[in-house]
């Protein structure tokens, strides 16, 4: 009777470890899919540089922020790629994450991979549309969100994300600041038929420390705000390498994500190896 619950154990255990790697390889293929198709849609447009006239006529803090984010002549940021780790809320708990997540600014998108313990999850902004996907083992589909209410948060996603590239908020067709005090602004982006606004924090130094706008939760409007810290510098760059996420909703403040940057590259437009 024992030698039979043994072979049974084991045979549930291959089972669940095949499982599993069928899951990731699934899962890998999807995400090179996608991140190839990402990448090819948004053009080069690092040949393009930033000068401090550009800022002249913007809001007080916006001009604080680029000068101490970016240097004379620096290049535009046309894509990203970074690895990060970190904590993600499950429920009540806070479990460690690992992720990867590319980014393009000319045709603005980004794809977003990361894993906790049992699930895997897939965020992605492209050509106009949003879509979150979550799966239990890597390939039992347990969430699959699409729609209007996606799109908007997912722009707003890419949007409150951009101190990682700062060329992106640097007043283009598509982007204008409006100012408000000494210590916030507020930006308003359009791509597609969809525009979004928020408001931009910063302090003395001139560091984004915080991004406050109204997103979608599931199909409710709630207020949102994005936490940015440990500013680095990188290819000429100052940008942060702390980001969390908070709802700040009627019951109380619910923060689910505290990302930490590992690594983070520019105009390089591949995908990294062996990251998750």
């Amino acid at each position: 009777m024992l030698g039979k619950i043994g072979i049974i154990i084991t045979v549930v255990v291959f089972v669940l470890i095949a499982i599993i790697i069928m899951g990731n390889r699934m899962m890998k293929s999807e995400l090179d899919k996608d991140t190839e198709k990402l990448f090819a849609a948004s053009e080069n447009s690092s040949g393009k540089v930033y000068t401090s006239k550009q800022i002249k006529d913007l809001p007080v803090p916006v001009q604080r922020y680029f000068k101490y984010s970016l240097k004379e002549n620096q290049p535009y940021v046309s894509y990203v790629r970074l690895q990060h780790g970190g904590e993600f809320r499950v429920s009540k708990n806070w479990v460690s994450i690992k992720g990867e997540e590319y980014f393009t600014v000319q045709k603005p998108g980004f794809v977003w991979s990361g894993k906790v313990p049992l699930l895997s999850a897939k965020d992605i902004y492209f050509d106009g549309k949003g879509n979150l996907k979550v799966k239990l083992l890597s390939l039992i589909k347990i969430i699959d969100v699409k729609g209007k209410e996606t799109d908007q948060g997912e722009l707003l996603r890419w949007l409150g994300e951009a101190p990682l590239f700062p060329t992106a908020l640097l007043p283009a067709e598509n982007l204008r600041w409006e100012p408000i005090d000494n210590n916030s602004a507020k930006v308003i982006f359009t791509d597609k038929n969809l525009t979004v606004d928020g408001i931009f924090y910063f302090n003395e130094e001139g560091q984004i420390t915080q991004f406050k706008t109204k997103r979608y939760k599931d199909k409710t409007l709630e207020n949102f705000t994005g936490h940015c810290g440990d500013y680095r510098s990188v290819d000429g760059m100052k940008v942060p390498f702390y980001l969390e996420a908070t709802w700040n909703l009627e019951s109380g403040d619910f923060s689910y994500t505290k990302f930490r940057v590992k690594k983070i590259e520019y105009n390089n437009p591949s995908k990294m190896q062996n990251i998750i």
